[in-house]
């Protein structure tokens, strides 16, 4: 039996590679990706002259009588608006992506004239030119935000079915988002982007199409920030002034022109306002924010003995991951008996959590209970005529489950007691674009655009529901959890995504290669992703295809320990021609300690990372950001394509590049920067140059930054958290908020949590440290705080109000003793311990 599965593994790696090779013939230049047909241009000599013949007053907005048209300008918020041109007697209709519906519409004015209908905010002014019509968008002062481009006098309409806007654009307009995107720069300025998902594996920087699609972005334009969803999952396409510096435009192969705007001024009010439309995240599982290990072809001894290895080299480790090999035959809800005995002993072991893969494709074998359900109820997509669709995937010849139905994704949901009876933690959605291996120009390797979802009655062709597909599939298995672990939350991770799929899954950026090229793409595809509303990104880190060398490893795992999602994965062996493992020991002693150095730091900051997630989760604001987000009135940060903050304090500057030992570190200007490891400061505003050693990753902290840390576990829940320590970087005043749950239930959501706010201020040769209890709702386990005073002369004393804080001559004798202080001589850093329920003033006297 094994040497039959062994046979079957191959012949389908061999497949694989055939059908790679086939794709060459396509019309893209990336011979070696899958790519889909190619593009459909917008005949610009086709376009609409749109004009209003009447114009009325709705409660929530205005709409303008346009013949054949009608076009409605919908008030959602004082900064939020809903543009839709559609045919008459259409129906406006939400896509799947939009989670808030009901908005309660705010005060707005209105005022018709001749040529203009003019509609006020409390934040903006809405000019809709009546012929040609054309909108245009206003701040309160009268500055224009965003306005159609009407040289052409086809500002917005329909070309042969295709739904298009022009918008007017100027040299200094930026351009960021787009969700997932191949290449090395950050600015989507001058490119042309397409958003059909596609399973694109070992993509390149000029790969146009990848594994998901987010049709939002955001522009930048005299320091100011708005924010466009086209609200369209058919095959998108979007011309950023690639064509011109005097207008963008974006389109689709067909389906509503329906788009909503909305207006900062700060990239974080447009992040905030684009996720309360399309739904903010969950707050995540803390055991999901370890390191996470996994390899495609893993035996089932491996899986046990990669993470035994970790327990002995001490290295943090929480979850171990299950490809395919662990099914019956790839058949989705089995179990191969080795790889569940396999999942038993690593659950056995402490700390360790698994999360299984689990791909759509359902085979077709009649001796199959879940696909005999499946053609029984009628569960499967269909062909044009009418049939079911079969197409090859791992298991072979298989039936697309139609995620369309809500009865379907239910079924799906309720099947996955296979996998959390076994001990399953979380699960990792795979081949979901969907993935089908079908090349040529009929398939391109999914299914046909002339399948279809739905009913016979109501069906919605592949070539509308194929960006959705994984969209709806991540809700099933988001709702298996709800269904099985009503108060355990949900983790889902997927390849394939829509607007709105942060509500339900993790994604990381699908089968990256080890080489640099990737390592830096990596950077500038995280940051858009995060501001395109999804937070809880990663990518395979030391990539998934072919094999790093030991420095690119090391560099690789250094930016990988500070990813939001942050796991290690690799092909299969039999795909590389380099047989080497990627677990932190596989390069030798050097690249394991530097990897354990890095992934320690990731546990140390926990806290921290936790808190970053938490202020997601209310706001939209992403874990990895872009220099922009903080400093979008420092034009230097524009174009910044491999540096990032880590949460809102910290600066990381990876080494990207083959064979560097220093690198150009930009210091945005307005602050104060401390080198994390030397605790020189550096006056913002300037470049400067670091050395950069293999083992060594530039990390900057703002002043006036406190950053909350914990002891080093090898697991997330090793220990519980009795001692917060507050690293601290003050130069005027510095505060935190805390937020502190259980990190396991969905209690938080019933007010479970606790929120302390800490203050720390310098002034009059003293630092006075402050503490107040926003919410106090959480049994914590918290007995004190560790005040770490970065940059500070001795102290002559310690009090809180009467109570004196004694000082020791070593760290040890820091953990023995309360309301104490030590001064490290060499570091210049005072660190002061703090009971938790000190309710005075720490003053510190210098």
């Amino acid at each position: 039996m094994a040497q039959a599965k062994q046979s079957l593994r191959v012949f389908f790696i061999l497949s694989i590679a055939i059908m790679i090779t086939l794709s060459a013939s396509l019309t893209s230049a990336l011979a070696a990706v899958t790519q889909p047909e190619a593009d459909t241009p917008l005949n610009k000599e086709n376009l609409q002259t749109l004009s209003a013949k009447d114009v009325k007053k709705l409660d929530n907005g205005v709409q303008f009588d346009l013949g054949e048209y009608q076009a409605f300008i919908r008030i959602f918020s004082k900064d939020l608006v809903k543009v839709s041109v559609l045919k008459d007697g259409q129906k406006e209709e939400y896509s799947k992506a939009i989670a808030k519906k009901d908005w309660k519409t705010p005060t707005f004015k209105t005022k018709d004239s001749k040529d203009v209908y003019t509609i006020e905010t409390e934040e903006l002014t809405i000019k809709i030119n009546k012929s040609p019509f054309g909108v245009k968008f206003l701040d309160k002062e009268g500055n224009v935000i965003n306005e159609d481009y009407m040289k052409n006098g086809a500002s917005s309409g329909y070309e042969d079915g295709k739904p298009y806007v022009f918008k007017k654009t100027e040299k200094s307009e930026n351009f960021y988002g787009f969700g997932e995107q191949a290449g090395l720069n950050f600015n989507q300025r001058g490119e042309s982007i397409g958003m059909w998902n596609t399973d694109a594996y070992k993509y390149t920087k000029d790969t146009k199409y990848v594994y998901t699609s987010i049709p939002f972005f955001m522009g930048l334009k005299n320091e100011k920030a708005y924010g466009i969803m086209f609200d369209n999952s058919y095959r998108s396409y979007y011309e950023m002034a690639s064509e011109s510096d005097d207008y963008y435009y974006f389109y689709a192969n067909g389906g509503p022109l329906t788009y909503y705007f909305m207006y900062g001024p700060d990239i974080s009010n447009v992040l905030d306002i684009y996720t309360e439309l399309t739904g903010k995240m969950n707050m995540p599982a803390k055991w999901s924010l370890g390191l996470h290990q996994s390899k495609w072809e893993y035996t089932a001894d491996e899986i046990v003995d990669v993470a035994k290895t970790y327990r002995e080299n001490g290295i943090p480790l929480d979850t171990m991951h299950l490809d395919i090999d662990y099914m019956d035959g790839y058949r989705v809800f089995t179990w191969d008996d080795q790889y569940k005995d396999a999942l038993q002993q690593l659950k056995s072991m402490e700390g360790f959590h698994a999360i299984a893969i689990n791909d759509p494709a359902v085979k077709q074998d009649e001796n199959y209970e879940m696909y005999n359900e499946g053609v029984k109820n009628d569960y499967f997509a269909k062909n044009a005529d009418g049939s079911m669709f079969i197409g090859p995937v791992w298991p072979g010849d298989s039936a697309f489950p139609d995620f369309s139905k809500e009865e379907v994704r239910d079924w799906w949901a309720s099947k996955t007691n296979v996998l959390f009876d076994a001990g399953i933690d979380g699960i990792w959605n795979d081949m979901n674009e969907p993935a089908v291996f079908l090349d040529g120009p009929e398939f391109n390797h999914t299914m046909p655009l002339d399948s279809y979802f739905g009913t016979e009655d109501d069906k919605m062709l592949q070539t509308e529901y194929h960006n959705l597909y994984g969209h709806d599939e991540a809700e099933a298995t988001y709702n298996a959890w709800e269904m099985y672990k009503p108060n355990q939350r949900p983790f889902v991770l997927t390849r394939d995504m829509f607007a709105g799929s942060q509500r339900y899954a993790a994604l990381w950026t699908g089968d990256n290669a080890s080489t640099w090229e990737h390592l830096q793409m990596s950077l500038p595809m995280n940051m858009n992703i995060g501001l395109s509303g999804v937070s809880n990104v990663g990518n395979d880190i030391g990539g998934f295809a072919d094999r790093p060398d030991a420095e690119l490893f090391a560099r690789w795992i250094e930016v990988g320990a500070f990813l939001p999602f942050s796991r290690i994965h690799y092909d299969s062996d039999a795909k590389a021609v380099v047989k080497q493992g990627q677990e932190p020991w596989a390069f030798g002693p050097e690249v394991e300690e530097i990897s354990k150095k890095y992934i320690e730091m990731r546990y140390k900051l926990l806290p921290y990372l936790y808190n970053a997630f938490e202020d997601s989760v209310e706001t939209g604001k992403p874990v990895q950001q872009p220099l922009v987000y903080h400093y979008q009135k420092d034009e230097n940060t524009y174009d910044i394509n491999d540096q990032f903050m880590f949460g809102d304090s910290m600066m990381l500057a990876p080494v990207v590049e083959q064979g560097k030992t220093n690198r150009d570190v930009y210091l945005p200007e307005g602050e104060t920067w401390v080198n994390f490891w030397t605790q020189e400061e550096y006056k913002g505003g300037q470049t400067i140059n670091v050395a950069a050693p293999l083992e060594h990753l530039p990390i900057f902290v703002k002043k006036d930054s406190i950053i909350p840390t914990r002891e080093v576990q090898q697991y997330t829940g090793e220990n519980e958290l009795t001692n917060l320590v507050l690293d601290t970087y003050v130069d005027g005043e510095a505060s935190y908020s805390f937020y502190e749950d259980d990190g396991e239930s969905l209690d938080h959501e019933d007010g479970e949590y606790d929120i302390t706010n800490f203050n720390v201020e310098e002034r009059d040769n003293k630092i006075e440290f402050s503490q107040s209890m926003e919410a106090d709702n959480f049994d914590s386990a918290l007995e004190q705080y560790t005040l770490k005073l970065n940059n500070e002369e001795a102290p002559k004393k310690v009090q809180a109000s009467k109570n004196k804080y004694k000082e020791v001559s070593t760290m040890d004798q820091m953990t023995e003793t309360k309301r104490s202080y030590f001064y490290d001589e060499e570091t210049k850093t005072l660190y002061v311990n703090i009971p938790v329920n000190e309710g005075k003033k720490v003053q510190i006297k210098f």
